[in-house]
């Protein structure tokens, strides 16, 4: 059996304004915040993790905290994040959520087969609540603003922004052994739409790729992605992916001991950041999951560091 990835693991975007997206994520989304750290590589900054109620691998939508300018839209880049909810109904809920909540929204419509509801945050971060059919499990936060029925499930489809697609699919084909199962025009009537599969796990295992050749090069700011991380259920499972990455020959970061999940990090050929991330130990591994996300965690290694990095991180509230 040929390895596979299990879908997508979590998505990292950046904000310029930590308190206010803390606000929109857990009070108008209804996210639970499941770990509030710092970046490993940049410890000045927040790094913010935010997720369904028993902080599941495939929920965590996160957030680095950086003093930028607006994200330059373009391609080259991920352009869309999908978050997933029980069943159409919710998606109409949401839209008069959204509209009684004055949060920048388009009209509900079906993309792909299957109805969404494209919306932004304060930031312009691009965002679509998408219908996954009740495929998944739903795991509530119980102090969610948001009923439960309607509360966001997770992760998917995720959507990047590519000039030509013909080494990316390559990648994501050869490489990451997914497979392209289908294809639809673009929302925006600009490119046609890619579909790839990670498995039977609907919009939480596919990456869309849409093709705009004729865009400018994205360039990142509040309201862009990061990157985007891809599931491997165990580390033993990580080692098969690094070597397989070293039998392309495509660079990386080699395994990076991420505390909570241990990273493998390459970029497609049109730059966009992967990672391959592991579902374990999880965010309950330094705090009990009754009351993640209520004070700073810092890794082992950055605890002998704690009021130095608590000195120079700006209030939240």
């Amino acid at each position: 059996m040929s390895l596979q990835l299990t879908g997508i693991h979590h998505l990292t975007a950046i904000t310029a304004n930590a308190p206010e997206n803390l606000r929109f994520y857990t009070q108008t989304l209804g996210l639970r915040l499941v770990k509030k750290t710092v970046n490993q590589d940049d410890t000045t900054a927040y790094h913010l993790f935010y997720a369904d109620g028993q902080a599941t691998p495939g929920t965590d939508l996160t957030f680095f905290d950086w003093p930028v300018g607006p994200e330059g839209r373009g391609t080259h880049s991920i352009s869309r994040t999908g978050l997933r909810v029980g069943s159409a109904e919710s998606v109409k809920w949401w839209k008069r959520r959204f509209d009684d909540l004055k949060v920048t929204s388009g009209d509900v419509s079906k993309i792909d087969g299957r109805t969404s509801l494209d919306f932004e945050d304060g930031e312009g971060q691009r965002l679509r609540l998408v219908d996954d059919g009740g495929l998944a499990r739903s795991h509530p936060w119980e102090k969610s603003p948001v009923p439960a029925e309607y509360q966001i499930k997770g992760l998917g489809p995720i959507t990047i922004s590519v000039p030509d697609i013909t080494n990316t699919a390559l990648l994501l084909t050869h490489v990451m052994n997914m497979k392209e199962v289908r294809r639809y025009a673009s929302p925006d009537s600009i490119g046609e739409v890619h579909v790839f599969s990670m498995g039977e796990a609907g919009p939480a295992a596919e990456l869309h790729v849409v093709v705009q050749p004729d865009l400018p090069i994205a360039r990142q700011g509040a309201g862009a992605v990061h990157h985007v991380a891809f599931r491997a259920p165990d580390v033993e499972t990580l080692h098969q992916w690094t070597e397989r990455l070293k039998e392309f020959r495509l660079p990386s970061s080699g395994e990076v001991e991420r505390y909570y999940f241990r990273s493998l990090y390459f970029r497609e050929p049109n730059g966009i950041l992967f990672e391959i991330a592991t579902d374990g130990p999880g965010f309950a591994v330094d705090e009990p999951m009754e009351s993640l996300g209520e004070s700073l965690s810092l890794p082992p290694f950055l605890e002998p560091k704690r009021a130095q990095i608590e000195a120079r991180l700006k209030p939240l509230e």
